[in-house]
């Protein structure tokens, strides 16, 4: 046996303009997406990796290493005020925090690990864990 429900064109209207709403990111006019940008190198010993995090002081920036992961944190604050003598036209504000996390095909030795912030630019350089060489066993 077959169960008919009644057909409401205007359920599926309604349904889609939802459906369109919640899943489209809404975005103010003016507003940048704050992302960190990274390029990564590697040679024999270490990668190195440059971090485009803009507008941010290097002591919000933080740093953690865990065996072959690398993460990195930081909170922007920008603010933005557009005045024509003494009467405010506009005034934009974003705060929020910004991380990146990312694996690399080693692990790092985080005791040598160093990072430079300069000009909105991180630059790490993670110098490779050695890794114990593997040993042939002789069979007997």
């Amino acid at each position: 046996m077959v169960n008919l429900m009644r057909y409401n064109p205007a359920d599926d209207a309604f349904d889609d303009l939802f459906r369109g709403f919640l899943m489209r990111p809404v975005r103010m006019e003016g507003s940048n997406d704050v992302q960190i940008k990274l390029d990564v190198k590697e040679n024999e010993k270490s990668y190195m990796v440059h971090a485009e995090i803009p507008g941010v002081k290097k002591d919000d920036i933080l740093v953690t290493i865990e065996g072959n992961q690398v993460a990195i944190s930081t909170e922007v604050k920008s603010e933005k005020d557009v005045k024509d003598g003494d009467k405010l036209l506009r005034s934009e504000r974003y705060y929020g925090k910004v991380s990146r996390v990312f694996t690399l095909a080693q692990e790092v030795d985080d005791a040598l690990s160093t990072a430079k912030y300069t000009n909105g630019v991180l630059e790490l350089t993670l110098p490779k864990k050695a890794t114990a060489l593997s040993k042939r066993l002789t069979i007997n």
